[in-house]
């Protein structure tokens, strides 16, 4: 299947609503509630027939969804979208959470006509884009889904960006099933949807009682859920999910819903309109072709249906802009890697003609200095406050409606939304991660606030850039190479101010390190990174005044895609052909880790490693680098070990 996706026009700029909008009264439309009710039998069918030829998937759970989706994509009080342009930035989108529903989603544009009929039995095939759970290699898929309770809160980043960035008139619909509603990044994503006043959110949870191996904690208790939507300050609306009228009826009644999300609580029965309709045991399991009749007995038409949805507008996607910094440091003076990162930001907004540039926060912007940002560009800038998990979704978010979104918060707290970062990933999303506060030198907060897994983490994310600055130049330029990478990427900074290493119009580049000192009877090659960097070069300083050893340094920057070539040139031109490798970090997935991997076909050369090898402690900044032997004194020992 070929992506056939065109975009023509422009958007026009929209002015804001009022603050205090009145609501808009529109006038019910009438349906063929009949030709509805097959549509929805139709995707039934489609959803069975997949799955039978792919041997695999979920037709029950497909089917408890059919009416919904027959009113998301064939009713105006649907989805707004152009069937022939699912790429149209004007139109409506549509998330998927409950991600293992993939067939039915499939059916529908295959219905609207944009998928062609025969595709659909490719399932789960190699060689076709209807995977067994949606990924973005579709147009009409933003971001992948399947790692239940994520979808919200990339919806709740689209749609803050279109109603108060784009200025965009189009709507976010989040089909959810009840199950993943037990995670907490829903009610992460529900809280802040209802703090910025998302009306053009709206989410559909399909409660249709049965998870994967029994019922859920609610149950059929939609009262249950109402309480607690609207406990989140949603609007909330409890309706028969098989009743094609309360559907349409509740679908409008969004539509006129002013500065608050809305919920439709659907009541549903997995399996419904089959033979083990409310049955447990039916989870994830194809069903049997006689399905397929015991559905077709019930239609009255099978084929020839006229209803279409409504089509918005035609809007191109903004183009992205190219973007600099002017870095500007005084040779002797310091910075924290942390702080360049705001003053990298304010850099980038200079050259942001389109303000692409969003920077969201988890109420740590005072520590990860994002907050100069805020002070710059207050319009892009959006506080998510302690929900990692959703921060990182929202960003995800941004990037779908083409935002260059940087998220930052401590280097450890971005393990609490790996999952999050790890299907973004998958979805090939350009989020720019910035952890601040990584490694033991943060001293006196103790091991709970130092990142100490992070670069393992991030390097094993798909496509995923991972740079480490040493100084404020470095850590400037690293932001503005991040801003104009089209992948995602994490940069580590530091907390401690760092004396400035290179010249303000030094170059550096993605997959390449710096060599900082360089002799040619040099007996190993010392790698660092961020404060290590420091502690190595003085190391190298005092080997050489005070023991007549030289040993070369390299600051090595990028750690993934990793400098392979330069740092074999380095250790080849050693007399010992050896590395030592200084990291604050855990040794597990590490610069160790990474240098090792790297030259692990390069068996000439040998590779030591002085990192964080236990659980670390509070104390001052210096008092901690001792402990583990990362300053410039352990660094020393450790060199004369391996060259006795």
């Amino acid at each position: 299947m070929s992506d056939r996706v065109t975009r023509k026009g422009k958007s026009q700029p929209q002015k804001e609503e009022p603050k205090q909008a009145k609501k808009q009264k529109v006038q019910k439309e009438s349906y063929d509630v009949v030709q509805l009710q097959d549509i929805a039998h139709q995707l039934r069918i489609h959803s069975i027939e997949m799955t039978i030829a792919s041997n695999s998937g979920h037709p029950t759970s497909c089917a408890s969804m059919a009416e919904v989706m027959a009113v998301l994509f064939f009713t105006k009080a649907g989805m707004h979208f152009n069937p022939k342009d699912p790429g149209n930035f004007g139109n409506d989108r549509f998330v998927l959470s409950k991600g293992h529903a993939a067939p039915i989603l499939y059916a529908a544009w295959s219905m609207v006509g944009y998928i062609d009929k025969a595709e659909l039995l490719n399932l789960r095939k190699i060689d076709s884009l209807l995977e067994g759970h949606p990924v973005p290699k579709l147009p009409f898929v933003d971001v992948a889904t399947g790692s239940l309770g994520q979808g919200l809160s990339v919806a709740g980043g689209m749609a803050y960006s279109s109603k108060f960035l784009d200025k965009i008139n189009n709507r976010y619909w989040v089909l959810m099933g009840d199950g993943e509603i037990a995670e907490g990044s829903v009610w992460e994503a529900a809280h802040l949807a209802s703090h910025y006043k998302l009306d053009n959110l709206t989410a559909i949870v399909d409660v249709n009682r049965l998870g994967q191996s029994e019922e859920t904690s609610i149950g059929h208790d939609v009262n249950v859920y109402k309480k607690r939507w609207e406990a989140f300050g949603w609007k909330t609306f409890v309706v028969d999910g098989h009743n094609l009228n309360s559907l349409t009826d509740a679908f409008e009644q969004c539509r006129n819903v002013k500065n608050q999300p809305q919920v439709i609580i659907a009541k549903t029965f997995k399996g419904k309109y089959l033979e083990m309709e409310n049955k447990e045991d039916w989870h994830g399991k194809p069903v049997s072709q006689a399905q397929v009749d015991f559905v077709k007995k019930q239609m009255k038409q099978q084929d020839g249906f006229t209803l279409t949805p409504e089509v918005p507008a035609q809007i191109d996607r903004p183009q992205q802009s190219h973007f600099t910094v002017e870095v500007n440091y005084a040779a002797d003076g310091k910075q924290s890697t942390r702080e360049a990162y705001g003053k990298a930001l304010v850099g980038l907004s200079k050259s942001d003609a389109n303000q692409q540039i969003v920077a969201v926060d988890g109420d740590t912007k005072n520590s990860t200095f994002s907050i100069k940002y805020k002070e710059a560009v207050p319009t892009n800038f959006v506080e998510c406050f302690i929900a990692e998990q959703n921060m990182v979704g929202w960003a995800q978010g941004f990037s779908c409606r083409g935002k260059v979104a940087f998220a930052s918060t401590f280097a450890a707290f971005f393990a609490r939304g790996f999952d999050q970062i790890r299907m973004g990933g998958i979805s090939g999303s350009q989020v720019k991660y910035v952890g601040s506060h990584a490694g033991v030198s943060i001293g006196e907060d103790g091991p709970s606030q130092m990142g100490l897994e992070d670069i393992a983490m991030f390097r094993t994310i798909p496509n995923c850039v991972v740079l480490y600055p040493s100084d404020g130049v470095s850590a400037e330029r690293a932001i503005e190479l991040v801003a104009n990478h089209k992948s995602p990427c994490y940069v580590r900074m530091s907390r401690p101010s760092l004396p400035i290493l290179y010249p303000n119009n030094e170059v550096f580049e993605i997959g390449k390190s710096k060599i900082l000192k360089q002799n040619d009877d040099d007996k190993i090659l010392l790698i660092g990174g961020g404060v290590t960097t420091h502690e190595i070069f003085k190391a190298a300083k005092q080997l050489s005044e005070q023991d007549k050893v030289h040993v070369a340094v390299l600051d090595l920057f990028s750690v993934k895609p990793i400098d392979h070539d330069g740092i074999l040139n380095a250790a080849n031109k050693t007399a010992l052909k050896t590395i030592l490798v200084v990291e604050d970090h855990y040794s597990e997935g590490g610069l160790f880790e990474a240098v090792s991997s790297a030259l692990s076909l390069d068996n000439q050369i040998k590779v030591h490693s002085i990192h964080v090898d236990k659980v670390a402690k509070s104390g001052t900044p210096a008092q901690m680098l001792s402990l583990y032997h990362l300053d410039a004194a352990g660094i020393i020992a450790k060199v004369k070990s391996i060259i006795q």
